[in-house]
């Protein structure tokens, strides 16, 4: 049984979080904590395995109130939901050894699916002395994100074609048009312009057109 505690200082956002966490089998929710003094008393009463966290907590930030959780019981997992979005912020708070980082607004799904990933590791290391790199790679997302991609793109998007034209975007700030993004990756414009497309459908990236001197308007990519 995977003992809970929520800490949010939003109360709704709380309860939205703790009614699906309650449907879940072997997980019980200890409390919802709305602040930093509740969730330190929470942890001297009751064992703890994982915290749903809020990085912006009024009266200590989040990840003192992880420090400080880890002081009073020692291995205490974490999920992050944030609006912290701030590259820094999530380099400090994955150095803090989170299980995983989302960013609000979330899907409920999605917390869903990372607590059941955090079942799954915690069931798999305490059943078993070793782990594989198949098991491993699954876990960091090296292998499995190229599988789960594989089983929801739609036909005629290739899962690491995608994963190519996504990397390049994130690295390109000033934006990218299709025939830019096809002789990078080694297809035509009109694929590129596919995936590019698809990606825009998504949300993941937007689209603008970007006027030259001379000539017509080139229609350009970013990531959001």
């Amino acid at each position: 049984m995977i003992q809970t505690l929520i800490v949010e200082d939003d109360y709704r956002i709380a309860e939205i979080h703790s009614e699906f966490i309650e449907h879940l089998d072997n997980v019980k929710l200890v409390g919802k904590a709305l602040n930093g003094k509740e969730a330190i008393g929470f942890a001297e009463k009751y064992p703890i395995d994982l915290v749903i966290l809020d990085l912006y907590i009024p009266d200590i930030s989040g990840l003192e109130i992880l420090e400080e959780l880890r002081k009073i019981q020692g291995e205490i997992d974490a999920i992050i939901i944030s609006a912290a979005s701030e590259k820094n912020m999530i380099q400090r708070t994955v150095r803090k050894g989170v299980f995983d980082y989302m960013i609000k607004p979330i899907k409920q799904e999605r917390l869903i699916e990372s607590i059941k990933r955090y079942q799954l590791f915690n069931e798999r290391f305490s059943n078993e002395e070793t782990v594989n790199q198949h098991f491993l790679d699954n876990h960091f997302g090296l292998k499995g994100s190229i599988e789960i991609e594989a089983q929801r793109t739609p036909k005629g998007i290739d899962p690491l074609t995608l994963n190519k034209i996504k990397k390049k975007i994130d690295q390109t700030k000033e934006g990218v048009a299709a025939e830019k993004m096809g002789e990078h990756i080694g297809v035509s414009r009109t694929t590129a312009r596919r995936y590019l497309e698809y990606l825009t459908s998504l949300g993941e990236i937007k689209a603008d057109l970007a006027y030259g001197a001379v000539g017509r308007p080139e229609r350009r990519y970013y990531r959001l």
